[in-house]
């Protein structure tokens, strides 16, 4: 028998011989038994009840609060990507996409948007293709850039919270496999066409991919965080005039 199974079975006997022992001294002391089994059968008639109030109110609402928290922690590690590689690898991108600045970005000239203007700028995203010039990307600079945060983005992928985001599990695999494919060529400079084509598959899988998270990784610091947004705001990769120092 398991150690769980085992804590289980001890407790529940445990809790049926202490009530016999409750019920044995209340008939010592009173010699009433009608009343007893009267009080029995009443408790086990609302039994039905308290267990509905148990298992799917008190329960629902122990286990909302628990993937509220949990939603919480993946924010964080969220945040933290986004702050150490995912931000840096955005600007890089958007700096090679020929269009990106009609990429929406929330905050423009404002202090934010609201909840309809963000549903708004993911549906404007999803019908606009990320596309990426291989001609304004340093290929050497980004796989330099994606081997120093290796480390940082293999801890993330071992931390099993970020399973629960399906989009963000995908973003995290396609950065992974973008690195391997650059990290298993020799020299960048020196591509077939076909080749080059193939990584700039890589890149704007990563791309498309990158922008949607960001944004709804901006409308959580925003309803959340304002100070934090505040600062992606000022270090927005899709605003040619945003400016780290506050004026």
């Amino acid at each position: 028998m398991k150690e769980e199974t085992r804590w289980k079975v001890i407790v529940g006997i445990g809790l049926i011989t202490l009530t016999l022992f409750l019920m044995t001294i209340h008939f010592l002391i009173f010699q009433d038994s009608q009343h007893l089994f009267i009080y029995l059968l009443g408790d086990l008639a609302f039994l039905p009840v308290e267990v509905l109030c148990v298992t799917l109110i008190i329960e629902e609402m122990l286990e909302s609060r628990e993937r509220n928290q949990r939603l919480e922690k993946l924010n964080m590690v969220i945040g933290i990507f986004f702050s150490r590689a995912g931000t840096p690898l955005l600007a890089r991108f958007a700096k090679a996409d020929p269009c990106y600045r009609a990429l929406p970005a929330p905050g423009g000239g404002r202090t934010g948007w609201n909840a309809e203007e963000f549903r708004k700028v993911l549906a404007g995203i999803e019908t606009q293709k990320c596309a990426i010039d291989p001609g304004r990307l340093d290929l050497p600079a980004l796989r330099e850039f994606l081997m120093k945060n290796e480390d940082f983005i293999l801890r993330i992928v071992e931390n099993p919270m970020v399973f629960e985001h399906e989009s963000f599990t995908d973003l995290i695999l396609a950065v992974t496999h973008l690195n391997e494919e650059l990290k298993a060529r020799d020299d960048l400079l020196r591509l077939p066409p076909a080749d080059i084509a193939h990584l700039i598959g890589d890149m704007e899988r990563v791309y498309s991919r990158l922008v949607p998270e960001w944004v709804k990784y901006m409308e959580y610091l925003q309803r959340s965080y304002p100070y934090l947004f505040s600062l992606a705001m000022r270090t927005n990769p899709f605003d040619a005039k945003a400016k780290v120092e506050v004026e």
